[in-house]
C-alpha cells in the first residue's frame, strides 16, 4: 500500500462497502497524512447496496467521502459506455465503474481499486460450489428438475438463481462444470440466436491454463484460470477503460507481485471452506473494518439488472432489440431475441446477462460500425 500510494498528486479509493476495498480504504488512511478521499456508488434495490457499509469504513476512518445512488435509468448511459469501449463488452458492473471513476475523477487524479481479491483469496461462490460439487455433484444433478421450477428472483445472486446454476453444472467436469457457473450464453442458445452451430470451443483458452497447474489443488487451479483470464479480460479490462475515459488513473494493489505471490503460495483452506469464503484476508482485517464489512454478503458494484429490465428499462431493452435493428445488424434471429426478452420480463427466469450482452453488443455495432451516435444526460440517472 505504501508503494501504490505514492503519487505527486491526490490519491483516492473506490469503495464499494466490501472486504477488498474497504482494506484498501483503512490501510491508506493509516498511511497517509491527509484525509484520505473515498467514492461509492449506490442503488434504491436493498440487496445490490452497500453504501452503509461504506459508509462504515469511512466513518471509522474520516474520509472525504463522496457516493451516488442509481436508479434504473442509469443503463441510459449503455451507448456511453459502447463508445468507450472499442469493443463489445457484456459485464454490466462496467456502467457503475465508469460513473464511479467520474466521480472521482472530479477530486482526484489517481484511485485505487480491490480488483483481484477474489481470484487470490477465494471471495466468488463459485469456489464454494465447486468444493461441493466434487462431493455432492451426482445427487445435485438429479435436484434439477426441482430446481427449475423455482421462481425468478431479482435479488442479487438469488438463492433460486444460484442453484439453478449449481445444478445444472453439477455432473460436469470441474474446468466445465466451472465455466458453466458464469457462461452467460450455453451453446444450445448461441445456436438458437444466430441460427446456426458453430465447432468454436469457448474453453480453448481455459484448458491451457488449467493444463498447466497439475498436481495443485483443485480450487487453487480454478483461482489461477479465473486470474488469468477472467480478471485480464473482464475485470481490469473494465476499470482500465472506465478509468481512462475520465483520465482517471486506477491502481490495483491486490495485484502487486508481492500479495499475489503469497495469495498463491496459501493452502486452499485458508481461502474456502465449506460456505465461508476469504478466510484469511478476512481475519487479516478484522481489526481494520466494521464487523459487518468483515463478515458481509458479497455485492460489489453489481447492479440490479434484473430488476431494472423488468420496469422501467424495458421499453429501451425492446427498442434496442427491435427486430428491425436486428435483421438490418444481420447477427441475431429477432424471434429467439424476443423470447429471451419475453422469459426474463415474464419472472419465468433471470435472463438479465443474456439481455445485457444483446443489449451491449448491438450498442457497439450501431455506434463503431453503422455510426449511429446515442446521448445520454448523466444527470437524469443519478441521485
Amino acid at each position: 500500500m505504501r508503494a501504490h500510494l505514492v503519487a505527486d498528486v491526490p490519491v483516492g479509493v473506490l469503495l464499494s462497502g466490501g472486504v477488498d476495498s474497504g482494506a484498501l480504504a483503512a490501510l491508506a488512511a493509516e498511511e497517509s497524512r491527509e484525509a484520505v478521499r473515498t467514492f461509492s456508488i449506490g442503488f434504491e434495490e436493498a440487496s445490490f447496496d452497500e453504501l452503509d457499509g461504506a459508509r462504515a469504513v469511512a466513518r471509522r476512518y474520516a474520509t472525504r467521502h463522496r457516493e451516488l445512488t442509481l436508479r434504473p435509468d442509469a443503463a441510459l448511459l449503455l451507448p456511453a459506455l459502447a463508445q468507450t469501449f472499442d469493443e463489445p463488452f457484456a459485464d454490466s458492473s462496467a456502467l457503475p465503474t465508469y460513473l464511479v471513476s467520474e466521480l472521482a475523477s472530479e477530486d482526484v487524479k489517481v484511485a485505487l481499486s480491490g480488483e483481484g481479491g477474489d481470484e487470490l483469496f477465494g471471495g466468488y461462490y463459485t469456489y464454494v460450489a465447486d468444493l461441493l460439487a466434487e462431493r455432492f455433484g451426482p445427487l445435485a444433478a438429479h435436484l434439477r428438475p426441482l430446481a427449475e421450477r423455482l421462481p425468478s428472483s431479482t435479488k442479487k445472486a438469488s438463492f433460486d438463481y444460484r442453484l439453478k446454476r449449481f445444478t445444472r453444472a453439477a455432473a460436469l467436469p470441474p474446468l466445465e462444470r466451472h465455466h458453466a457457473y458464469k457462461e452467460i450464453f450455453a451453446a444450445d442458445v448461441r445456436a438458437e440466436l444466430t441460427g446456426r452451430r458453430s465447432d468454436f470451443d469457448p474453453l480453448f483458452g481455459y484448458r491451457e491454463r488449467f493444463a498447466e497447474t497439475e498436481g495443485h489443488e483443485l480450487v487453487t487451479r480454478l483461482q489461477d484460470v479465473d486470474f488469468g483470464l477472467y480478471l485480464v479480460d473482464d475485470l481490469l479490462t473494465k476499470t482500465d477503460r472506465a478509468s481512462m475515459a475520465w483520465s482517471l488513473e486506477a491502481r490495483v494493489p491486490f495485484m502487486d507481485t508481492v500479495v499475489s505471490n503469497f495469495a498463491f503460495s496459501l493452502p486452499v483452506k485458508h481461502k474456502v471452506r465449506g460456505f465461508s469464503k476469504k478466510r484469511l484476508l478476512r481475519k487479516a482485517v478484522e481489526p481494520l473494518l466494521p464487523r459487518e464489512v468483515v463478515h458481509g454478503r458479497k455485492r460489489g458494484f453489481s447492479i440490479p439488472a434484473a430488476a431494472w429490465l423488468r420496469g422501467d428499462l424495458e421499453p429501451f431493452a425492446r427498442e434496442t432489440l427491435s427486430e428491425e435493428t436486428l435483421r438490418r445488424q444481420g447477427f441475431f434471429r429477432p424471434e429467439a431475441v424476443r423470447r429471451v426478452l419475453d422469459d426474463h420480463v415474464s419472472g419465468r427466469e433471470d435472463l438479465s446477462r443474456q439481455v445485457w450482452g444483446l443489449l451491449s453488443f448491438t450498442l457497439w455495432y450501431e455506434h463503431h460500425v453503422e455510426g449511429v451516435t446515442r446521448d445520454a444526460s448523466l444527470e437524469s440517472v443519478v441521485a
